[in-house]
């Protein structure tokens, strides 16, 4: 994991007194890959040979942002030729955590010889729509080269049918489709969502992609131990006294943190986290609301892209989310989550 940039802002911030503030074209000119990913290349990323299918990715992902796909192979002047297999406008990465996903989307992304490309993830995306409205933001897509969603996971079903009608729209328009996810496109919504009209956009918008598997263990769990690193009180009074003292800390009570978040639009999460060279949370529990628990994970997921470390007094940052909830609809987000809370207090 890289180290954070160092900040020329410095001192102790809290996260609860912040109101930050994002237009619609912030939302836009942020619709670029993560910083830890602005220079991911097909190259740069090691396909474990222990499992086959990431080479395979890698090599199908090449041929998507180079040439869009296998070219048609010709016969004689009178030979009919073959009838080449469909090319389906997106492709989508299905796997595990730690596996690369983001890495490669990020290197089809800079890959891809394209004028008009963005590059976010699912919630990005719908707030987008919610600020500039459904028919803005499709005028402001459409006729995009690339379109890459990053962690396409469903929370809500309405959130979803305007997410499948706007890329229903974009790929008939001729724009081309990245995706990532922990869970297959038909599968999305399982344990969570059964409408049958929810189920009908789901199909509907899978059939847009080819989907491809991607196997392996977490890369973040290589380096690390398996759980988050808790201090003692003193230790993190130290440690957010001296990082503050050449960096901007914020310094946050889990409870307070947890309440401010509610108040606040996920698409505006990163800003929370302007020029923080530091995270500091006093007192972690366990959360007992979903709500609260999605809210943090989206959170964390912000800090993560910002590669920002993470201090923490209380229970360990990995024990957050309860048996009922790791065994519910929303465990792999809330596992995905953990990962990251272990390698950002790792750091």
């Amino acid at each position: 994991m890289t180290q954070a940039p160092t900040s020329a802002r410095t001192g102790i911030v809290h996260i609860a007194d912040l109101t930050p503030q994002v237009s619609g074209a912030d939302m836009v000119a942020a619709l670029v890959p993560p910083p830890q990913f602005d220079g991911a290349t097909f190259d740069s990323y090691r396909a474990d040979d222990a499992y086959p299918s990431q080479q395979e990715a890698k090599e199908i992902l090449q041929a998507f942002a180079g040439s869009g796909g296998p070219a048609p192979k010709g016969g004689g002047l009178f030979r009919r030729a073959k009838k080449a297999p469909e090319v389906k406008p997106g492709v989508y990465l299905d796997g595990g955590f730690g596996v690369g996903k983001t890495h490669l989307l990020a290197s089809v992304y800079h890959a891809l010889p394209a004028r008009r490309k963005y590059f976010g993830s699912f919630i990005e995306y719908t707030a987008l729509v919610g600020a500039l409205g459904y028919q803005k933001t499709v005028e402001l897509f459409r006729g995009s080269d690339l379109l890459c969603i990053d962690e396409f996971e469903l929370d809500d079903p309405g959130d979803t049918m305007v997410m499948t009608r706007l890329l229903g729209e974009l790929v008939a328009s001729g724009t081309r489709l990245a995706a990532t996810s922990n869970t297959p496109p038909n599968a999305l919504g399982e344990g969570r969502f059964a409408a049958q009209d929810f189920l009908r956009e789901i199909h509907a918008m899978s059939a847009s992609f080819q989907t491809l598997r991607i196997d392996g263990t977490d890369y973040r769990q290589r380096a690390v131990d398996g759980s988050a690193v808790v201090v003692a009180d003193t230790e993190y009074e130290r440690t957010v006294t001296d990082a503050s003292a050449t960096g901007l800390v914020s310094d946050d009570a889990f409870t307070a943190l947890i309440a401010h978040l509610a108040q606040v639009h996920p698409s505006r999460y990163i800003r929370l986290l302007d020029d923080l060279v530091l995270i500091g949370i006093r007192d972690v529990m366990q959360l007992t609301d979903q709500s609260a628990a999605l809210r943090f994970v989206a959170f964390i997921d912000r800090a993560y892209d910002a590669q920002i470390p993470v201090r923490a007094t209380g229970i360990p940052l990995d024990q957050v989310f309860g048996d009922e909830m790791l065994a519910g609809g929303y465990r792999k987000k809330y596992l995905r989550a953990i990962s990251r809370l272990v390698a950002l207090t790792h750091e």
